[in-house]
Formats: structure tokens, sequence, C-alpha cells
């Protein structure tokens, strides 16, 4: 194929395939609805990304930078589109941040021509990833994200031995990227930190994860919250675990949060991510409880299990059996977009309102902790819909 017949090719296939229209899949659970087709992959990103287009130094029209996978993705609405900032990894396995929009939140999603061009602090990131994004009611947008560097402790043969902190950025325009000191917390590493939206006793909140080591979570694993007094030094100096890990549950092995929670007239709704051991590795799902609007580290409702987990072709990718949510998008009408990645590949959407996810996490029994436990919600379920339960 001539290079001319093959970039002819390679674009109608891309333009297919944006412009292809999504649709839900059928019945679903109630609480939301899932969609056929994923909103972002790799084959999402750029042809211009990937190639040099220039036919006399790359004749054959041989992709130059590969892409191995686009997911958890932060979320936001700006000027009327519906945003992703997505984790875009590289087969390197270097990530980085690109925005892609559409106007619907559901399809159509497209790539902005450049990736975010992003600030680096005097100790450069290996890589970063898993942006989640808050419009603070300072006035700006926060982007808070993981970034990775190798450990300097690291015995001379180990080069997988990483220190893991929240790195902080803020934008005005998802453009332009001000890079702030990384977040400073009692904990030696930190993942999925999440800045609350809107003041708490003066300042600035967060909600972290303490972390030991990289991987391990320790003794102090769990969903934390502390507080700073100003963006531009964020330092906390006290971390108080608010959703604990609980033996033989869905978020035993370790939680965090997703997204920022959303405010609603009952309370605050957070959608986190649980991990348990299996015996085919991590399984990581999402659930959801929510917290008091006076006091926003106070549980107030917490539906047992998982509120989403893989499902078919989510199971596989590169980290299979995972479902991971940094984003998700409450519009003034109610209607609620989850933006969620499986299995470390690639990203969907998911569509609710808030008065379903409110009615979900009040009315949904909570966790019993016991096989007995159990049987008694069931029976329960049994005899209000009119069966005697002997």
């Amino acid at each position: 194929m001539s290079f001319k017949k093959r970039l002819e090719a390679l674009e109608q296939s891309l333009e297919e395939l944006l412009t292809r229209p999504n649709r839900k899949e059928p019945l679903g659970n109630g609480v939301y609805d899932r969609y056929v087709y994923p909103v972002l992959t790799a084959a999402h990103t750029p042809i211009f990304w990937r190639y040099d287009l220039r036919e006399s130094v790359n004749p054959f029209l041989m992709e130059r930078f590969g892409i191995n996978g686009v997911f958890n993705a932060g979320a936001i609405k700006y000027k009327d589109k519906y945003l992703m900032v997505a984790r875009v990894e590289g087969i390197d396995r270097k990530s980085f941040f690109a925005v892609a929009e559409s106007d619907n939140g559901i399809d159509n999603f497209r790539f902005w021509d450049v990736p975010v061009q992003l600030p680096e602090t005097a100790e450069p990131d290996t890589n970063v990833y898993d942006i989640r994004l808050v419009q603070h009611e300072d006035g700006w947008i926060y982007g808070l994200f993981c970034t990775e560097r190798r450990d300097p402790a690291a015995a001379p043969g180990d080069q997988s031995a990483a220190v893991a902190q929240c790195g902080i950025v803020r934008t005005k325009d998802l453009l332009q990227w001000e890079r702030l000191p990384d977040l400073k917390t009692p904990s030696p590493q930190q993942r999925n930190v999440v800045l609350h939206p809107e003041f708490v006793q003066g300042k600035y909140a967060f909600y972290t994860r303490p972390q030991d080591g990289f991987i391990s979570t320790g003794n102090g694993g769990g969903i934390g919250f502390g507080l700073a007094d100003n963006m531009e030094n964020a330092v906390i100096h006290e971390e108080k675990v608010i959703n604990p890990k609980v033996y033989h549950t869905v978020y035993e092995g370790k939680n965090g949060l997703g997204p920022a929670p959303i405010k609603t007239s009952i309370g605050w709704l957070h959608l986190a991510h649980g991990v348990r051991n299996t015996a085919a590795g991590l399984r990581y799902v999402l659930y959801m409880f929510v917290t008091d609007l006076a006091d926003v580290t106070k549980v107030i409702h917490k539906p047992a299990g998982y509120f989403m987990a893989p499902e078919g072709e989510e199971r596989v990718g590169d980290v299979s059996n995972v479902l991971f949510s940094n984003g998700w998008i409450a519009d003034d009408n109610g209607n609620v977009y989850i933006y969620y990645a499986s299995s470390d590949t690639r990203m969907h959407v998911a569509t609710t309102t808030i008065a379903k996810l409110m009615d979900y996490a009040v009315n949904t029994p909570e966790d019993g902790l016991r096989s007995a436990a159990s049987v008694k919600t069931i029976n329960r379920i049994i005899e209000n819909n009119g069966i005697l339960v002997k």
C-alpha cells in the first residue's frame, strides 16, 4: 500500500471511530446505565501523535510513538463541553495527560491537538497519572495527580522501588497550567488525593490515602482527611482516616477516593475504589458512601458491597479485573456522567441522576460484615415483598 493510500485508510478508520454513536446497554440495574462502546481508547488518539506524516522520513508510514492505553481520566464541564483529562500511556510505560472533549458526554470524544504541557518541580516526575479535577470555590480549577519517582533509598539493582506523592497544578482554561509544590503530609507516600470543592473551616480540605510504601498501604490504610492553610505550599499536619479498610469486604486490601464528591441536599456523595486480593490477583471495584453536609468527615450512609464492578470485556486488559474512576460530571439538571476505566486500558461512561444515586446510597442496606447478616437482609426484602420467611 502506498504512503498516500495508507494515510487515507488511517484517517478514515479514525474518523469512523470518533463519529460512531454510542448507545445504552439494555435494561441495566436501575441505578445507572452502561454504554455499549468505550468512550476513549488508544485508537482515539490523533494520528499525528503516533505517526510522522512526512513521507520523506517515514516512507512506510510506520508508527513512531505507540499508545498502550487511555484510562483513569479526570472530568469537568467547561464552556458547555464535557471534558476528560485522560491518562495516556505510551508503550514506553510513561503516562501523560491529554484533554478530550464531547458535546454530549457519551460519544464523539476528540482529543485536543496537543497533550497537556505539564510543568515540573525542581525534582522532575518520572511518571504522572490519575488526575482529579475540581472547580474550587476560590475560582481555580485544580488538578491533583500522582507523581512517581524512583526511591532514592532503593538498592542499586532494584529498578522497581518507587515513591508516590501528590502533585498539584491549577488552571483557569485547561490550556495554561501552573505547577505548585507537591502536597506534604505525615504519611511516607500518597496516592489518590482529592481536593474538596469548598473550604472547610476556612481551609483547603483534602481526601488522602496514607501509604507506608509504593504498593503497601500498611497499618494506616483507608481514605484519610486533612486540612491545609493554602495551596501555594500545601501542608497537612494531621491526617484522619474517615473510611478505613475492613476485613472481608470489597475494600479490605486498600481503598481510595475517586473524583471530588458531589454536594446534594442530603450530604456529600462520594465515589471510591476498593481493592481485595484474589487467587487471580487484585480486583478493583467502585463503591459509594455519603458524608454529612456539616461535618464532611462523618460517613452517614454506606451501601454494602460494590456499586460497579468489571463486566464482560471490561475484565480484560493491561491490568485485568479492574474498574477505576477519578472523574464524574453532575449537570445542573441532575444528570450524572460517571467516567470509569476498565483494566488500565480504556475509558467508559455510565449515566444516572443525583436522585437515583441518593436513593441507592441512602436506601441500600449497609454491610452486616457476616454471612448471617447478609441472609437477614435478604429475608427482610423477601418479607417486604409479601413472602413469608419461616
